[in-house]
């Protein structure tokens, strides 16, 4: 009995396919190319490269009947595949770019020091490290100048 439902399914699963348009059946016998050509390898289990997994991620975005045709593995494998791919894609923008190189602490320390005696503005600071031989961005000689408090009786009126 159980043969005999397996037959009629299979019966009705060849039937669909008289009513499949041509750019279906197109999509279709690209995904079981792709499949023998996994199987065509000379091992007992068929090893799926990368670019494999990108073709059945990509399918699974663009085709929404992806699920009945696959038969290399599981749906689910082919969804954490998407998912590891777009995690991977957001952690590589995510981390920081080269960017600036940091300062020593002593030049750091030597920038507060000068603004604790002196009334200069980043600019000037920025002057006097070049003097001595240290070369720092004038953002960088800003963002480490504490900052000071505007006394309101100095204030023009």
């Amino acid at each position: 009995m159980r043969i005999l439902v397996r037959f009629a399914a299979l019966i009705r699963r060849c039937a669909l396919t008289f009513f499949r348009s041509h750019r279906e059946q197109a999509v279709v016998d690209l995904a079981l190319r792709q499949q023998l050509a996994a199987y065509a390898q000379k091992r007992t289990r068929p090893k799926l490269s990368p670019l494999d997994r990108a073709f059945w991620v990509m399918l699974s975005r663009l085709w929404p009947r992806w699920k009945n045709h696959l038969v290399v593995v599981r749906p689910e494998t082919v969804v954490r595949w998407h998912r590891n791919g777009f995690r991977r894609y957001w952690r590589s923008i995510s981390t920081p770019g080269p960017g600036r190189p940091p300062i020593s602490e002593e030049t750091k320390a030597l920038i507060i020091r000068m603004a604790s005696e002196n009334c200069w503005q980043a600019r000037k600071f920025q002057a006097e490290l070049m003097k001595l031989g240290i070369r720092v961005s004038l953002a960088t000689v800003s963002r480490y100048v504490p900052k000071t408090k505007h006394d309101p009786s100095q204030q023009q009126r």
